[in-house]
């Protein structure tokens, strides 16, 4: 069953649309990477999949019983963002706030939610460090910790690596891999990593002057696919 379908979507600024005409669906336990050239609108699409931007024309409709505050988000980090001065614990928690309604406390389930969340980031022995004194691999697997507290559907990742070494990058993409395929999440994940893209998704969604939605076998011997593989700009 669709979890997240677009039906003709058109998004864009002011009116003014740089991706028209998008249709697809996000089947349950799929893995789907969106990739494409820069300004292409790559993380406006997502954006709009959360229901942070309108879209100029169209729709999104989610399925399966899914709702928009059970998605959990991971988004592209910013300087403030890092130099969040909470402790982990309060960050990862923070991830059960559509699950209080307008309740100002967390409940015993929603704790145990957080818990269990950093166990399976093994970042349990960060628990009471500050936020912004841990390194980029470490406030990632937080943040992830933090999206799984809101979902056990469906994650939005963007650009989850993004500032990593490539230790910590295979770490982070094998996480990744590891809550799609054992755990049976759904991933749909903004990447300017064409080989992780390939490697890792069943999916593929390139927006810009080319457009494909399909297998990622099937993009391989799409025109898109094969623009990308040989040279055209992907960030």
């Amino acid at each position: 069953m669709a979890l997240l379908t677009c039906q003709d979507l058109a998004l864009g600024y002011e009116g003014n649309a740089i991706v028209d005409s998008l249709n697809f669906s996000v089947e349950a336990g799929q893995y789907l990477c969106i990739i494409g050239e820069n300004g292409s609108g790559k993380t406006t699409l997502m954006k709009t999949l959360l229901g942070l931007r309108a879209p100029i024309r169209g729709q999104v409709v989610t399925g399966d019983g899914l709702t928009q505050d059970q998605i959990g988000y991971l988004p592209q980090q910013t300087i403030v963002q890092k130099d969040f001065p909470a402790s982990v614990w309060e960050v990862v928690l923070s991830g059960c706030q559509g699950r209080c309604g307008l309740r100002p406390f967390y409940r015993r389930e929603e704790k145990a939610l957080a818990v269990r969340a950093m166990q399976r980031m093994d970042i349990t022995s960060l628990k009471d460090r500050c936020y912004r004194d841990l390194s980029g691999g470490q406030q990632q697997r937080v943040l992830l910790a933090r999206a799984l507290c809101a979902t056990r559907k469906l994650l939005l990742l963007d650009e989850p690596v993004s500032g990593l070494d490539p230790k910590v990058t295979a770490e982070m993409y094998q996480l990744i891999e590891t809550l799609n395929a054992q755990d049976g999440i759904t991933i749909i994940m903004i990447s300017h990593d064409i080989a992780a893209a390939v490697h890792y998704a069943t999916h593929i969604l390139h927006i810009g002057e080319h457009v494909f939605f399909g297998t990622k076998a099937d993009y391989l011997r799409s025109e898109a696919g094969q623009l990308l593989q040989g040279g055209a700009s992907h960030a």
